[in-house]
C-alpha cells in the first residue's frame, strides 16, 4: 500500500474517510465546493498569502547557500 503524503506535510492526524462509491456528479460537486472555498480564501487573504509565499520561497532559495556541505 502506498503512503499518501498530503501537501500540508502533516504525517499524523485524524483520518478522513471518503466514500468510494460516489457518483461522478457527487465527486464533481465536492471538487467544485473545494475550488470555491479556495477562491474565497485567496480573495480574502491574497495580500498576506502572497507575502507569506514570497518569504517562504526566499527562505527556501537561501537554504543551499547556508548549508556548509555545499
Amino acid at each position: 500500500m502506498n503512503t499518501y503524503h498530503p501537501p500540508s506535510g502533516l504525517l499524523r492526524g485524524l483520518d478522513l474517510l471518503i466514500d468510494a462509491d460516489w457518483t461522478p456528479a457527487q465527486a464533481r460537486a465536492v471538487i467544485e465546493l473545494l475550488d470555491d472555498l479556495r477562491e474565497r480564501i485567496w480573495a480574502h487573504y491574497e495580500r498576506v498569502l502572497f507575502e507569506h509565499y514570497r518569504q517562504d520561497h526566499l527562505t527556501q532559495a537561501e537554504l543551499p547557500f547556508d548549508d556548509p556541505s555545499f
